[in-house]
């Protein structure tokens, strides 16, 4: 087992580490609403679907500290949500890295969404229809014909989500701030090293693991997306 600490100052590993955890955990947390809201935009008919599709795609139209700060007022100690999150659960968002992990979910979700969806409009109707007359009800449709086909479009868009939260800056130092172990991660870790003298090469091996993290997940989602088509050719 590689020993991290021989490359990685502590500082650096506690960046790295939260950054993935915040990605991790914001990216699964989104991954079941962007699959509903995705099949709803791309299959859907219904009033306000041009609404819902412009505030699934907000969050790359605002500038992140806007973002950001809507979080904070919607989640904060003294926001509707985030005072009933507390006082009746006693689970805080704002500060810490479950706030983190919100953020980066919130970032990604658009990318997330828009993968999908474009997966969901590639499948042909046709072959739902036909395995509708064979008997089949629609969630099992859904199930064994639509979610298979569409897989390589989920796999995707889990990755592009996960790379964009793994970059996200400006709504999370907006909405829980740079707590170094707490909220400070790669890229605020490397604005922090930023703002100190010389600290430069802090600043490079920073951006050195941030691009290495993106390099991995882009290449991991064709990687995947890849070997589900085959699959499915395969089947075909």
């Amino acid at each position: 087992m590689a020993d991290w600490s021989s490359w990685l100052s502590p500082g650096e590993a506690q960046a790295l580490w939260l950054s993935l955890k915040t990605g991790v955990i914001g990216t699964a947390l989104s991954l079941p609403p962007g699959v509903a809201v995705a099949w709803a935009l791309a299959r859907g008919r219904f009033p306000g679907k041009f609404a819902l599709d412009g505030l699934v795609h907000m969050p790359l139209i605002l500038p992140p500290v806007v973002t950001g700060y809507l979080l904070l007022i919607l989640f904060g100690h003294k926001g509707p949500i985030g005072h009933f999150l507390e006082t009746q659960l006693g689970f805080t968002l704002a500060f810490n890295w479950k706030g983190a992990a919100l953020a980066s979910a919130v970032m990604g979700f658009p990318l997330l969404v828009r993968a999908i969806r474009l997966a969901f409009e590639t499948v042909d109707p046709k072959l739902e229809a036909a395995a509708r007359t064979l008997g089949a009800g629609r969630m099992d449709v859904f199930a064994t014909v639509t979610l298979p086909l569409v897989m390589p479009g989920i796999i995707a868009g889990t990755l592009l989500g996960f790379a964009r939260a793994l970059g996200e800056f400006g709504a999370t130092i907006t909405f829980v701030a740079n707590i170094p172990g707490e909220t400070q991660t790669l890229p605020i870790a490397l604005y922090s090293a930023l703002q100190v003298p010389d600290g430069e090469i802090n600043a490079l091996r920073f951006v050195g693991l941030s691009i290495m993290l993106a390099i991995g997940a882009l290449a991991a989602s064709e990687y995947f997306a890849q070997r589900q088509q085959r699959r499915i050719r395969g089947v075909e």
